[in-house]
């Protein structure tokens, strides 16, 4: 009984690796199709940078659909295993499919681990990279960069480029309080600053109030109001902000509160973040249903629909998730539930299903 579990782990492994790597390279083909479309007016962007970005958002697409390659490699695996009768002849000697399961629901659990401990991390570095090349190559819009010493807000305008800084932001009009606005020409060579008790954005303006002038190699001036035009909104502002999946899973406790502290809402990072905390339990609730069709339908010899059954279920647990995912990052649901109600509901279906195809 220690042979076969390790043995079952091992054709598992195998057939995991085997469908990310083919599921990545496709995926890989299809971004790098899509970024040449995109960056087919930029006559700056060589293929080089094309593949380096696809490559930089990999990791990203594989977390999204690691629930596929549970799905995939676990049915692969135990229609294998019943097809080289090797599954009957288990049976014959009385393991039942909870001991055989045992070492697919063991792998994917520590593989889902591993990627929350490593990969993500990982990850979120190279997402990083991937926006700020997209930003630099593609996008040129604002940066918002948050940290423990407050909020960075870099605009860019015809006679060069302005960085805001504030310690706080409140909403519903966004106003931005104190400031500081460090100004620079087209080279970026330093100019002066703005230094003002608050700023508050109204339309395509800063309104500025109760600040001081404060430039290079001249005297401090007084102001009352000011107004400095900009091309920012507050969607604009909340949209550049770090996206969820640049903030690693050891990281994303502390970035939220430091959001929250800010002014700015933390739900998507919440949300991802118990997301990331749900997902073994949903890898898992997969295998089961993997185990639901293989098993039964293997039995019958329908590779086909063996086949077509899992990806149906899988789509579909899939999209449910992704909707609740997004009530839940528009708070529409509590966080908490819409991150942990799928992967329950997923889990709990499955093994009544196996329950039922193997002991009712």
């Amino acid at each position: 009984m220690k042979i076969l579990p390790i043995y079952i782990a091992k054709q598992y492994i195998k057939w995991f690796l085997v469908i990310l790597v083919g599921l990545l390279s496709i995926v890989f083909i299809f971004d790098v199709i899509e970024l040449m479309r995109r960056t087919s007016v930029k006559p700056d962007v060589t293929y080089g940078i094309v593949l380096t970005m696809a490559f930089l958002n990999l990791p990203d697409i594989g977390q999204k659909i690691l629930p596929f390659i549970a799905l995939f490699s676990s049915m692969l695996t135990l229609w294998r295993l019943t097809r080289t009768q090797e599954l009957i002849i288990v049976r014959a000697i009385g393991v039942s499919v909870w001991q055989f399961l045992f070492p697919i629901l063991l792998c994917t659990f520590c593989l889902s681990i591993f990627y929350l401990c490593v990969v993500n991390p990982l990850g979120a570095l190279m997402k990083k990279s991937y926006q700020e090349l997209e930003q630099h190559y593609i996008d040129r819009s604002a940066l918002l960069d948050l940290s423990s010493a407050g909020l960075w807000l870099r605009q860019a305008n015809a006679d060069g480029n302005i960085l805001l800084h504030a310690d706080s932001v409140t909403l519903n009009p966004l106003m931005i309080k104190p400031l500081i606005a460090f100004m620079y020409d087209k080279d970026n060579n330093y100019l002066g600053r703005i230094d003002a008790q608050e700023a508050i954005l109204d339309k395509n303006q800063w309104v500025i109030v109760n600040g001081w002038f404060n430039w290079k190699n001249k005297l401090p001036e007084p102001l009352t109001i000011h107004y400095l035009p900009t091309d920012l909104t507050v969607d604009k502002i909340q949209e550049s902000m770090a996206s969820p999946n640049t903030v690693s899973f050891w990281e994303l406790p502390s970035f939220i509160t430091s959001l929250e502290a800010t002014g700015f809402p933390g739900t998507r990072h919440r949300m991802l973040y118990y997301s990331l905390l749900a997902q073994p339990m949903f890898l898992c609730a997969m295998v089961f249903f993997a185990a639901c069709f293989s098993l039964g339908m293997a039995r019958q010899g329908g590779a086909f629909m063996t086949a077509l059954g899992g990806l149906c279920v899988g789509s579909f647990a899939f999209g449910f998730n992704d909707v609740v995912y997004t009530l839940g990052a528009n708070q529409s649901l509590p966080t908490l539930l819409a991150a942990f109600a799928v992967p329950l509901i997923a889990l709990s279906a499955g093994t009544t299903a196996l329950l039922h195809l193997e002991d009712g």
